[in-house]
């Protein structure tokens, strides 16, 4: 971080001199404080500054434990800046990722983070492979529900996978009241035997870590959903690849 001339870059709220700093507070009892202040500096509301590069081979260091913090931070983190297409960022920090990628595969395997920051793990993992769409679409999965348009009359369908039920649903599920109600499709789920690709990758992580519900809900997002609509049947995970923005 000594070479680098912090006070130049910027990040969400202007200069990023105070970076340093926060790097140097981490190892200690404020530590989910301090990554808080990080995270809403270099990756407000999943934004990416130049501050946020820079700060790559600190991540790197923090995941290796070369330098105090938390390495699973570091990778979610580190996952998030290179969901930014820029090629010569990508570039210029290759063996930073490699590092990172690294130890994001092996933080997969360990027991411990929760079923959200799994599902984070996996995108960070997919991010620093450079994967394409599941590195942020796999969002999804945490929130437990996808937003998407009907492919056949457009209509604006929540696809629902969590402790509301499993379902498609053509308004608000939450107000308009239980899955049975009017407005409501079938969600179905794909076999895990049938599951190919990045949905089989994706499963088999789950099962492997012991995350069951992960794993259900991956089945769903692989699956079919009928529109309440217009009643056309179509493949969730192809939707989500093709509208996700």
């Amino acid at each position: 971080m000594t070479t680098i001339d912090w006070a130049a870059l910027t990040h969400a709220y202007g200069s990023a001199e105070d970076i340093p700093g926060l790097f140097a507070r981490l190892g200690g009892s404020e530590d989910d404080k301090i990554w808080s202040q990080l995270w809403s500096a270099l990756c407000h509301q999943g934004s990416v500054y130049e501050a946020s590069w820079a700060a790559m081979p600190v991540l790197a260091d923090i995941a290796r434990g070369r330098a105090p913090g938390e390495p699973i931070q570091a990778v979610l983190m580190a996952g998030l800046i290179s969901t930014d297409p820029d090629t010569e960022e990508h570039e210029r920090y290759a063996r930073e990722i490699a590092e990172l990628l690294e130890v994001a595969r092996g933080l997969l395997t360990v027991p411990g983070p929760g079923p959200g920051d799994f599902v984070y793990l996996q995108m960070a993992v997919l991010s620093l492979e450079d994967a394409g769409t599941w590195a942020e679409a796999l969002e999804g999965v945490a929130h437990e529900e996808y937003e998407l348009e009907c492919p056949e009359c457009e209509e604006g369908l929540f696809v629902a996978f969590g402790s509301y039920g499993t379902f498609t649903s053509a308004g608000d599920y939450v107000i308009s009241g239980a899955p049975e109600a009017r407005g409501r499709g079938r969600l179905t789920s794909a076999l895990p035997e049938r599951l190919t690709g990045i949905g089989a990758r994706l499963y088999g992580e789950a099962v492997a870590a012991g995350h069951a519900e992960v794993a259900r809900a991956l089945t769903y997002v692989f699956g079919r959903a009928h529109c309440p609509s217009c009643d056309v049947e179509f493949s969730v995970s192809d939707e989500v690849e093709r509208q996700w923005v």
